[in-house]
């Protein structure tokens, strides 16, 4: 019984600690949108609430739009020459990532969720699904 309680009480301090670090790098964001600030790196969680046509001028990107738990819209542009496509995305699933964001009066944007070839950029990352895309 106490192996189950030690357990129990493990698994419910690394979710907190997860949760709540998450929740910082999402703060982050939040101030940047306030203070109309880009070009910073960031690191959040967010629900697709919706998926988007490929934009296909210039480098192709992936696009959909997620809330953060805060209720920012923003919107994600995955470089697709760049990196492999996110797969099976759909409305409601959850989303992972690391990138640079770009304010707009909209929520704002968050690109550079690849690795850089040229190694002039912080490599940036999508998890979904268990699936890290770089």
């Amino acid at each position: 019984m106490n192996k189950i309680k030690y357990f129990l009480f493990a698994l419910i301090t690394f979710i907190f600690f997860i949760s709540t670090s998450l929740s910082a790098s999402n703060i982050n964001i939040n101030k940047a949108y306030q203070s109309k600030q880009s070009d910073i790196q960031v690191e959040g969680i967010g629900k697709v609430i919706k998926v988007l046509k490929d934009d296909t001028k210039g480098s192709q990107h992936q696009r959909f739009l997620i809330k953060l738990p805060s209720n920012l819209t923003i919107l994600l542009a995955h470089n697709i020459d760049l990196s492999p496509r996110v797969a099976n995305l759909k409305v409601g699933d959850k989303i992972e990532f690391y990138g640079e964001y770009e304010w707009n009066n909209k929520g704002g944007v968050i690109h550079w969720t690849h690795h850089d070839p040229r190694k002039k950029h912080k490599d940036g990352w999508i998890k979904h699904d268990g699936e890290i895309y770089q």
